[in-house]
């Protein structure tokens, strides 16, 4: 058994071991991963159901994955509650955590807004679109009525590529052009869009897009 102060050094075998409480299932889990913690964390039943039912599946999916899917999700909201509660956003590393952790592996593609206040600071984190495998409609309009319902003064988008490719779309751009122009009317200032692809976070930002 792992002790606190043996965590950080433990193998990544030694963890999952900790969360799902069995050796065996563990490393046939990691196996059937491939040996990739990306893989085995963000794994959906829709494309990897032999991870699921790996030891068995019940009417809620097998429960090894389903508790690595919470550590995963308690991880997102750790870093939401730590940017939330930032005097500023002054660490794009810490968004790109998130966006990975809140993101990456999903089947479908989802359209995700940071609201910010004058001083920056993280006022929420708002899923506001949900699509298909390819594309996600997203209406400027609702965006800008969400961020004056957060009083916003900034806002971040991101979105994802199911396709594993972060390269932006011509779509992508129009897109941020748009919202962009939108938000202008209302005082409210884009600072990025980012799309996730895997794990991979480009930023719209410091490729000189926005």
């Amino acid at each position: 058994m792992l002790v606190r102060k043996e965590v950080a050094h433990a193998t990544d075998l030694d963890l999952l071991t900790v969360l799902i409480g069995d050796r065996k299932k563990a490393t046939k889990l990691f196996a059937k991963a491939k040996f990739s913690l990306f893989a085995l964390l963000h794994a959906q039943p829709t494309e990897n159901g032999d991870l699921f039912c790996a030891e068995g599946a019940s009417a809620y999916g097998d429960q090894s994955m389903m508790k690595l899917q919470a550590a995963v999700e308690l991880a997102a909201r750790t870093l939401t509650e730590q940017l939330t509660s930032k005097t500023s956003l002054t660490s794009p590393g810490a968004v790109r955590d998130l966006l990975r952790l809140k993101l990456a592996g999903l089947p479908h593609e989802v359209f995700i807004c940071i609201f910010l206040d004058a001083q920056h600071r993280v006022i929420r984190v708002e899923e506001m679109f949900r699509g298909t495998l390819t594309q996600t409609s997203v209406y400027p309009r609702e965006v800008v009525k969400a961020a004056l319902r957060a009083n916003a003064a900034a806002v971040i988008f991101a979105h994802n590529h199911p396709s594993g490719v972060a390269q932006p779309s011509q779509s992508d751009e129009l897109l941020t052009r748009n919202l962009r122009e939108a938000l202008s009317l209302v005082e409210i200032k884009v600072l990025d869009h980012f799309i996730v692809a895997g794990n991979q976070a480009l930023s719209f930002a410091e490729r000189g897009l926005l």
